[in-house]
C-alpha cells in the first residue's frame, strides 16, 4: 500500500508547481485539464467559468521519492492546508537551508530554521499557498 498526499490549490495549481519545481525541483509526472476530460466526464461536472477548462484537474508530482496528487480543485476560496505539513529530511544544513529559504519566500516562518534538541537542524514554514513545511536534517 501506499499513501499519497493530495493538495488542491483552489485555481493556483499551475503556479504552485512552477514554484515547487524552482523551490523543491519538484516534477510534474502527468497532468490533466478539465478541458481533457471526455464529454459526459468530470469536465462536464465543474463549473464552467472563463477559463476553468483550463485549469489541472489532476497531475502527479514526485520530490524527491515521494509523489504527491495536486489539483486546482474546488475554486471556493483559497487553499485550507489545515491540520497538517509535510517533511522534507534534508541530507545537511546546507540542504536544509537552501529548502527553507525557497519555501520561505512569499510566505510565513513559523519556526525559525536552527539546531533543537531533537535535530541537528529543525524549522517550519508555510509557504506562499499556506502549506506548512518541516524542515529537518536529523542528528548523526
Amino acid at each position: 500500500m501506499q499513501l499519497h498526499p493530495y493538495l488542491f490549490f483552489n485555481g493556483r495549481c499551475d503556479e504552485a508547481l512552477a514554484f515547487y519545481g524552482k523551490a523543491l525541483g519538484a516534477e510534474v509526472v502527468d497532468l490533466m485539464r478539465y478541458k481533457d476530460a471526455p464529454a459526459g466526464g468530470d469536465g462536464d461536472q465543474c463549473p464552467s467559468s472563463a477559463g476553468r477548462l483550463e485549469k489541472v484537474m489532476h497531475a502527479t508530482v514526485r520530490i524527491g521519492e515521494t509523489t504527491l496528487f495536486v489539483s486546482d480543485g474546488n475554486e471556493d476560496g483559497g487553499p485550507q492546508f489545515r491540520g497538517f505539513g509535510l517533511t522534507l529530511q534534508a541530507s545537511d544544513e546546507a540542504e536544509a537551508r537552501r529548502l527553507f529559504d525557497a519555501l520561505a519566500e512569499g510566505g510565513q516562518v513559523t519556526v525559525p530554521l536552527g539546531p533543537t534538541f531533537f535535530a541537528q537542524s529543525f524549522g517550519m514554514v508555510a509557504d506562499r499557498y499556506g502549506m506548512l513545511w518541516l524542515i529537518i536534517v536529523r542528528q548523526h
